[in-house]
C-alpha cells in the first residue's frame, strides 16, 4: 500500500508569525514563517539585504547586526524572539544621508574589497565604540575576532576602527601615516 497523503485530507494550516520589528529606529509590521530566522526575515520579509547570508553557522560573523545594542549572529536567532526589540543593521548606520563615522573611515582607508564580511564588521565595530570610545588594538581585535574576512587581511580594518574612535573626540583627525618596512610611506 502506499503510504502519504490521503485525498481530500485537510493539512494543517501554515500560519505566519505577525510581528512589530523595530528595525533601524523605525516601526515595521510584519508576517513571516515562525521557524525564520531574523537573518532571513530582515532580508526576505523586509528587503534588507545588507546584512549578508554567510555560514548560518555563527562562525562568520557576516550577519553580524545589533540586536539591543549588542552585536548578534542574526542567522542563529529566531525573528520570533526580536518582537519589539531595537535592531540596527548596516543601513541604519548612517545619519541620514550622512555616513557612519565607521563607514567614512573603512573608504577612506580601503578596509574593504569584496565588501561582503563588512556590514558584520560595521556592526561589530559601532558596538565596540559605543561602549569603548577609545578602545586599543586588542580590544578591537577582540570586539572583531567572531569577523571573518577572506579578502583583506585586518589591518586596515583595525585603523579604520581607530580612526573613527579619533574623529569622535576630534572630527578632524586624519589617518595616521603608513609604514612600511619601518619607512613613513
Amino acid at each position: 500500500m502506499k503510504r502519504g497523503r490521503k485525498r481530500g485530507a485537510v493539512l494543517p494550516e501554515r500560519t505566519n508569525a505577525h510581528l512589530r520589528l523595530r528595525v533601524n529606529g523605525e516601526s515595521r509590521e510584519v508576517s513571516f514563517a515562525p521557524h525564520k530566522t531574523l537573518l532571513e526575515v530582515l532580508r526576505e520579509d523586509l528587503g534588507l539585504t545588507g546584512t549578508k547570508h554567510g555560514c548560518e553557522l555563527g562562525e562568520c560573523g557576516t550577519c553580524t547586526v545589533l540586536l539591543d545594542g549588542k552585536p548578534q549572529l542574526s542567522c542563529l536567532v529566531l525573528g520570533l524572539e526580536c518582537e519589539d526589540r531595537p535592531i540596527v543593521t548596516v543601513e541604519g548606520l548612517a545619519d541620514g544621508p550622512r555616513p557612519h563615522p565607521l563607514q567614512t573611515a573603512f573608504a577612506e582607508l580601503g578596509a574593504a574589497q569584496c565588501g561582503y564580511c563588512t556590514p558584520g564588521i560595521l556592526c561589530a565595530a559601532k558596538a565596540l565604540l559605543d561602549s569603548r570610545p577609545d578602545p586599543t588594538r586588542q580590544e578591537i581585535k577582540e570586539a572583531l575576532s567572531g569577523n571573518l574576512c577572506r579578502c583583506t587581511g585586518y589591518i586596515k580594518i583595525f585603523e579604520a576602527v581607530e580612526l573613527a574612535a579619533r574623529r569622535r573626540r576630534d572630527p578632524g583627525a586624519q589617518p595616521a601615516q603608513e609604514v612600511l618596512h619601518g619607512r613613513r610611506i
